[in-house]
């Protein structure tokens, strides 16, 4: 039986200050997060990766890491699927309200699976790190600890 794992990666990080989060590298050889939490789903048994997006970054995404991981995956005997998140796909019966631009969040994205899940799945965040930006080499001070090491000085 497959085990899929989804990855929440249709994020828009208007927290993030600019870019995709999901694919900021964080790596020594530009890694993204992604790279170390399939490589470890893949080490666990997950013989499926379903990946949420949305349309409109599907080529940054796939030229980030989808193509890539793909192939990879298609020597492993791992399925790439991919589900895409948009604001106006809500359950029968509801609306989106006028004036809302924004993805609906966790619950939306997940089922946005919906017809491409038919296996137990587990539910990750493309970028677990909430503060993905200050992620910085071993050592390195945080721009607030240096700030505060050049005022006392």
């Amino acid at each position: 039986m497959k085990t899929a794992l989804v990855i929440m990666a249709a994020g828009i990080g208007s927290r993030f200050g600019g870019g995709i989060k999901q694919l900021a590298a964080v790596g020594p050889n530009g890694e993204i997060i992604m790279d170390y939490s399939i490589h470890d789903a893949i080490e666990a048994g997950f013989d499926k990766i379903v990946f949420i997006i949305r349309h409109d970054i599907e080529e940054a995404f796939k030229e980030a890491i989808g193509d890539r991981i793909e192939k990879i995956c298609a020597g492993l005997g791992v399925e790439i699927d991919y589900a895409f998140q948009a604001l106006e796909n809500v359950p029968e019966g509801f609306s989106v309200p006028e004036g809302r631009s924004k993805p609906w969040g966790t619950g939306q994205a997940v089922l946005a699976c919906k017809g491409i899940i038919k296996e137990p799945f587990a539910v990750i965040n493309a970028a677990p790190f909430s503060l993905l930006h200050s992620v910085r080499p071993h050592g390195a001070q945080s721009s607030s600890a240096a700030h505060s090491a050049a005022a006392s000085s």
